[in-house]
């Protein structure tokens, strides 16, 4: 059972669908057009207190947990998944992952400025030939005195283009596998980092993507995030937090494209009634009706045992919320341009777009096959 939201997070939620309908979605359609960061949405965002959402007061942030984070992921899904996707980049896994991992030094100094907007932040992992076998990335950081030095490049890394900072995942002890990994937090601005190549994509247009180079980066040892060649365990304390609002995603774009499809349905005349007389049709939107109520309710389990520090408990919840939300999103998404027919092809029509977005939920934060391994392991336990 997934407990009722509190009386906050259903303001929250009333406060995010507004925002998001009024200003937001009347934006969407230009920004996956002309592939911008959607700089005012951000700003907005900022405003509102949400870069930071469960960040402690004290540094800036909300002091929220995961089911709002979940909530606000979930509203701005369902119009825009670009403004979702840099929200949920920077907020999720940059912001969060300083909060759980850094010292005070690096919070009171790193925190503020992300949370008020000031900087924006991302987080870079995969490499040309370090994708689900992420442990085999190349990047290399060398301690010299009090600074390591960083060569090496990562790839596919959203708010890559336009983040300030990055926490960096490098090999500090290559002969030791997934032992010899460290986490940094790296400044745009430090001494040998560029952005390489800005790519552009099938969806989430919107949502920043590039290439980040290091060619003797030099990074102050005081960057260190966490202790040196631990951050496997920095890795792995927010991949199951990282799933369910992947989770959350996915149900804000299907619920989106479900709503769209409903609404068409009703209004659509053919043969004298509307089409959502039909069966063929009905039974369409019985089934989306039904995969987004389920997606709502194993995302907000997962986010519920979140808030309880249940992190390890979660693996399996997480790795459900992340397949079947995004294999829903996909299969919604596809049924709802099916219903608005040859309206639902064209751009001027927001399922199309939802469409492109939904299948990189498939594929981001860990394939669709990577989560079946996941729980194919956990239930032969």
């Amino acid at each position: 059972m997934i407990p009722e939201f509190t009386p906050e997070q259903k303001m929250l939620q009333e406060t995010v669908r507004n925002f998001a309908e009024k200003e937001v979605a009347p934006l969407a359609y230009e920004i996956d057009r002309d592939e911008r960061f959607p700089n005012e949405s951000f700003r907005r965002l900022a405003e509102m207190g949400l870069l930071g959402i469960t960040v402690p007061v004290e540094y800036g942030g909300a002091g929220a947990g995961y089911t709002d984070m979940c909530i606000v992921s979930e509203e701005l899904g369902a119009v825009c998944c670009s403004t979702a996707a840099v929200w949920g980049t920077h907020s999720d896994l940059c912001v969060d992952n300083i909060r759980r991992n850094a010292n005070e030094q690096q919070q009171r100094k790193y925190l503020p400025p992300l949370c008020d907007g000031s900087k924006i932040g991302g987080l870079a992992m995969t490499e040309p030939s370090a994708g689900s076998d992420v442990m085999s990335m190349k990047l290399k950081a060398e301690r010299k005195k009090d600074e390591y030095i960083l060569n090496g490049s990562k790839i596919f890394i959203s708010n890559g283009p336009v983040g300030d900072i990055f926490v960096i995942y490098a090999k500090t002890a290559p002969e030791k596998g997934a032992h010899g990994v460290s986490a940094f937090i790296v400044e745009k601005d430090f001494q040998g980092f560029q952005r390489g190549k800005k790519f552009e994509k099938m969806g989430w247009r919107g949502s920043p993507t590039g290439e980040l180079i290091f060619e003797d980066c030099r990074v102050p040892a005081e960057n260190l995030l966490g202790k040196e060649n631990q951050g496997a365990a920095v890795l792995m304390s927010g991949l199951n937090t990282e799933r369910v609002l992947l989770g959350a995603l996915s149900l804000g774009i299907a619920r989106g494209a479900f709503e769209c499809a409903l609404k068409y349905a009703k209004e659509r005349i053919q043969f004298g009634k509307p089409i959502a007389s039909f069966q063929l049709v009905q039974a369409k939107l019985a089934d989306m009706a039904m995969e987004v109520e389920l997606t709502r309710l194993i995302t907000y389990k997962g986010s519920a045992m979140a808030d309880k520090g249940l992190h390890r408990e979660m693996n399996l919840v997480a790795a459900y919320a992340k397949l079947y939300g995004s294999e829903v999103a996909m299969r919604v998404t596809t049924e709802a341009v099916q219903i608005l027919g040859g309206y639902g092809y064209m751009k001027e029509f927001p399922v199309e777009r939802m469409m492109r977005d939904a299948k990189l939920q498939t594929i981001g934060g860990g394939t669709s096959e990577i989560q079946r391994l996941i729980i194919a392991r956990e239930v032969l336990a």
